[in-house]
């Protein structure tokens, strides 16, 4: 039985012409990692019994409030019951008025980004299942939350970085109202009690979604800022970088995907 993931790519505010390439990317790809997506831009689909069907929720180029109050309340339930969170590029825009998703997000709303430009990505950590496949030095051209600047820093929440920008790689004129320290990161996961250190994210994860309420079970949550252009959901390197994101969220053991005795996920 394949792993089931709720892909979630309302808009309420800037809509993304990658989002239905992004899709398309998405279902080709499906059964090489063994999972079934069900592709929404429904709202309503956000209900307790629907969300426990799931092993995942991704947040796909969302902006604004894409949400209502039942939605957001099943969603922090389903995060609180062990479900899993993968969020992609302007995800980390949306619901910015229900904290428990900034901190899922990592705590790190988009603030602004310069011009699309070609960027170096450099990988600080190359034993995760989204980076193992990347060069060292990863060359590209999109408009990358690794040039996106931050409202704060995701590793305030024991976020783990696994891609930085090389700063002096691109063309930065905007005015950063936040400080969002250096190296400018990319790919991060987090881990509880990481002590703070002020900086911007494009791409992490956290063994723990820092979202869930205290006592709940936490499942695993996995954020990439890249996934802007249409030309790179073709880019088989991106594709394998959010193929890798996505099938090490589901390895939480946290969901019916890995353990049938778990409280939400596609049951056997």
């Amino acid at each position: 039985m394949p792993a089931r993931i709720l892909a979630y790519s309302a808009t309420a505010g800037y809509r993304h012409d990658s989002i239905e390439p992004s899709i398309e990317a998405l279902k080709a790809k499906a059964s090489s990692i063994n999972v079934a997506f069900d592709f929404t831009e429904d709202k309503h689909q956000f209900t307790d019994e629907n969300l426990a069907k799931c092993d995942a929720i991704l947040f796909l180029n969302n902006s604004g409030i894409v949400l209502d109050d039942t939605g957001k309340a099943a969603l922090q339930k389903y995060l609180n019951l062990g479900g899993n969170f993968i969020g992609v590029h302007c995800a980390s825009d949306a619901l910015r008025d229900a904290p428990f998703f900034g901190k899922q997000i990592g705590s790190a709303y988009f603030d602004y980004h310069p011009d699309i430009q070609e960027s170096v990505v450099d990988v600080v950590d190359n034993t995760h299942p989204s980076t193992k496949m990347l060069p060292t030095r990863w060359k590209l051209l999109d408009e990358m939350q690794l040039r996106y600047n931050f409202q704060s820093d995701p590793r305030a929440v024991g976020a783990k970085i696994l891609l930085t920008a090389d700063e002096s790689s691109y063309a930065d004129p905007g005015e950063r109202k936040f400080d969002h320290g250096a190296p400018h990161p990319i790919g991060k996961y987090v881990l509880a009690h990481r002590r703070p250190i002020l900086t911007s994210v494009t791409a992490w994860y956290q063994e723990r979604g820092a979202g869930v309420e205290l006592g709940a079970i936490a499942g695993r949550s996995w954020y990439t800022g890249l996934g802007h252009c249409i030309e790179i959901w073709s880019d088989e390197l991106f594709l394998g970088h959010v193929l890798g994101g996505i099938t090490w969220a589901l390895d939480s053991k946290t969901t019916r995907a890995f353990d049938s005795n778990a409280k939400v996920g596609n049951a056997p």
